[in-house]
């Protein structure tokens, strides 16, 4: 049976790129912070349904939340980077990419005393044109990324090129496992189909379909979700209402489809997909 990874982005509601206007970093350490209200209760959920996954931690979060952090890693979950600051990679460029990445992974890994070998990009940010990340991560000690989202739709974020499965990035370097975003095809059309918004907002079985059209690939798929995804609380932002129910609308449906899901597939860390890749020679 194909066991797809379970991932979550843990940031905050303050994180989020359709919010960054009206949180300015300079102002985080002031805002409460919910996510360690959330976690404790994913951990429960996903252990009452004998879940394993990767947390792609943000790194200013994690400084600020190192026993959250410590808890995640001691239920025998994966950590993984999220970056340090939550900004888009090619607003970053190539110098503060690399200090983010590397922030971020020394944070972690002195939390939780383990490696850190994977990372995820803000925003699924990391965009064509910008593949010289790609080789600042195998620099820096990561031998997988999970950035890339293989839809043409989304107006800041999209990487077709890279196919629907997990695979090798192969640069000059070295390589680096690639696992991309789950898409379905739909009477033609590829979707996303990974989580997120996605899943909140759209029906439930497109995730499903995605899922099922990976393992008929023989391929694992990948599910994304945030902690301000499962939390009953909204912040008073001055935000569009657009943003707003692009962040926050659905999120009450959440925590029962992720129960749906997990009864009908199988998950891992991707920890466990790059192990398997690595059997097979890069194949």
């Amino acid at each position: 049976m194909t066991v797809h990874h379970f991932t979550v982005d843990v940031e905050e509601y303050f994180h989020p790129t359709a919010l960054a206007a009206y949180y300015p970093m300079a102002e985080w350490g002031t805002l409460k912070r919910r996510t360690p209200r959330v976690i404790p209760r994913l951990l429960e959920f996903v252990g009452e349904h004998g879940v394993k996954g990767t947390f792609f931690v943000l790194g200013w979060l994690a400084a600020h939340e190192r026993a959250m952090v410590r808890s995640i890693s001691d239920a025998g979950h994966e950590i993984a980077s999220h970056g340090y600051e939550h900004e888009l990679v090619g607003k970053l460029g190539p110098d503060g990419f690399r200090e983010s990445v590397k922030r971020a992974r020394g944070v972690l890994q002195d939390i939780t005393g383990q490696a850190v070998r994977g990372y995820r990009a803000p925003s699924f940010s990391i965009v064509p044109g910008l593949e010289w990340a790609f080789d600042i991560l195998l620099d820096e000690g990561y031998t997988y990324d999970a950035s890339l989202f293989p839809i043409t739709q989304h107006p800041t974020y999209g990487y077709p090129a890279v196919g629907r499965d997990p695979t090798w990035v192969e640069r000059p370097t070295g390589r680096l496992a690639e696992f991309p975003s789950t898409t379905a095809r739909v009477m033609g059309t590829l979707l996303p189909a990974s989580g997120g918004a996605y899943f909140r907002i759209l029906p439930y079985a497109l995730m499903r379909a995605g899922l099922r059209q990976a393992e008929g690939r023989g391929a694992s798929g990948v599910f994304y979700i945030h902690p301000w995804e499962l939390d009953d609380w909204v912040p008073e932002v001055d935000a569009p209402r657009l943003q707003m129910i692009r962040t926050f609308a659905g999120r009450r449906r959440t925590w029962s489809r992720m129960r749906r899901m997990f009864r009908e597939f199988r998950f891992g860390p991707m920890g466990e997909g790059l192990a398997m890749m690595e059997a097979k020679g890069g194949v």
